[in-house]
């Protein structure tokens, strides 16, 4: 790890970003002090997406009453 300086760090940031999004990090130092770190960011790598008809869950299973008719007041109700 290397350690730079502020003035370094503001002079030269596009070639230190560059550095670094190859995987080095800088120590940033206000006079012999270390201040801040300078690192990569660690992304997740992206979650595959289910191919379209894929089941992802627990397959869901229609009640019996979903097929039965419906009553005279469920019918009134849907102004039938």
């Amino acid at each position: 790890m290397t350690t730079i300086t502020t003035h370094e760090a503001k002079t030269h940031l596009s070639r230190y970003l560059a550095e670094v999004e190859k995987g080095q990090e800088f120590i940033i130092a206000r006079g012999k002090s270390a201040v801040a770190l300078l690192t990569p960011v660690r992304k997740d790598p992206p979650q595959p997406r289910p191919k379209v008809g894929d089941i992802i869950g627990p397959p869901f299973e229609f009640p019996e009453s979903a097929f039965l008719p419906l009553s005279g007041s469920e019918l009134e109700d849907w102004g039938l």
